[in-house]
C-alpha cells in the first residue's frame, strides 16, 4: 500500500511540474521553498551523473537486496513502512530514469539540491530503516 501511494503521489507531481513548469524555470512557492524543473542523470542530488547502466544496476541490486531483507523478517515492526518507502521512492525515479533518461526533481531549498516525493520517500524510508533496524538493537541490548 506504501509502495502504491508513493508511486501515486510521485508520478502525479512530477506529470504536473513538466506539463506546467520549463525546464531551468523557477517559481517562488512558499518563503525559502522554490517549484523548478530540473533533470536529474544521476542518483540521490546529482551524485553519479552520466553513471547511466552504472546508476540503473545499483539501484536494482539495493532494492532486490532491501526486498530479500524484508522477506526474511516479515514480522519486525516498522520494517514494512521503510520497505514501501523506499521500494516506492526507487521504482518512482526508476521509471522515470528509464523513459526519460533522467529524473525530474522539481523542490528547491535554500542551499541545498532540487528534490521530488521519491526521493522524499527513500529519504524518510532510510531514516525508518535505521530507526528500525538501531531499535531493535537498542532492545536487544535492555532485555539482555
Amino acid at each position: 500500500m506504501v509502495v502504491a501511494v508513493v508511486l501515486v503521489v510521485d508520478r502525479l507531481t512530477k506529470h504536473a511540474v513538466v506539463s506546467g513548469i520549463a525546464v531551468g524555470a523557477v517559481h517562488k512557492f512558499l518563503p525559502g521553498v522554490q517549484l523548478v524543473h530540473v533533470r536529474n542523470s544521476g542518483v540521490a542530488f546529482g551524485f553519479f551523473s552520466g553513471g547511466g547502466a552504472l546508476v540503473l544496476v545499483l539501484v536494482l541490486v539495493a532494492l532486490c537486496a532491501l526486498v530479500a531483507y524484508f522477506l526474511l523478517r516479515p514480522t519486525r515492526p516498522g520494517l514494512w513502512l521503510a520497505t514501501g518507502l523506499l521500494v516506492g521512492g526507487a521504482l518512482g525515479n526508476l521509471i522515470d530514469r528509464l523513459a526519460n533518461g533522467s529524473v525530474t526533481d522539481f523542490i528547491k531549498l535554500p542551499l541545498w539540491p532540487a528534490f521530488n516525493v521519491a526521493d522524499m520517500a527513500i529519504t524518510f524510508g532510510v531514516l525508518v530503516l535505521l530507526y528500525v533496524l538501531e531499535g531493535g538493537r537498542a532492545r536487544d541490548r535492555t532485555d539482555g
